[in-house]
């Protein structure tokens, strides 16, 4: 036998998960599609420019490429890996017993910063007191 009154206003509400699961997937696409991503890391910077000297210059015997994924070539020739070591070690390979004092780092546009410095360091870690950066003449001096 039941004994309790069977009320039915004291019944649990029901929630309709379904349309709320609807409404917050319209809110998500709603944000999404109007949400503009800016890469806040990114600068807008120009690269510098050198002028035209008018004297012609004697090329290093290195030739260092640091490329935008922040590999290395040494005068045209890829390295295995991207560490200081590696550098070092074809830099040695490649100098004649020391003699060598200049060396031209070119350098991706896109390229980090710190491949650029690691390069300059293990230069001068062995010796190297020219360091040359390869730069593009301006326009103005192009046309000349």
């Amino acid at each position: 036998m039941n004994l309790r009154r069977h009320d039915r206003s004291r019944d649990d509400p029901e929630l309709n998960l379904i349309s709320l699961v609807d409404v917050v997937l319209l809110l998500l696409i709603f944000f999404v599609l109007t949400t503009s991503f800016v890469a806040q890391s990114r600068l807008a910077i120009h690269l510098p420019e050198a002028a035209d000297t008018g004297r012609d210059t004697v090329a290093p015997a290195l030739e260092v490429t640091v490329t935008a994924r922040g590999g290395f070539f040494v005068n045209g020739r890829a390295l295995v890996d991207n560490r200081p070591d590696t550098l070092m070690a074809a830099l040695r390979r490649v100098m004649p017993q020391g003699e060598v004092h200049s060396v031209t780092i070119n350098a991706d546009a896109r390229a980090a910063h710190q491949d650029v410095v690691t390069a300059m360091d293990v230069a001068g870690r062995l010796g190297i007191t020219d360091v040359h950066i390869a730069t593009l003449r301006t326009r103005k001096d192009q046309g000349q």
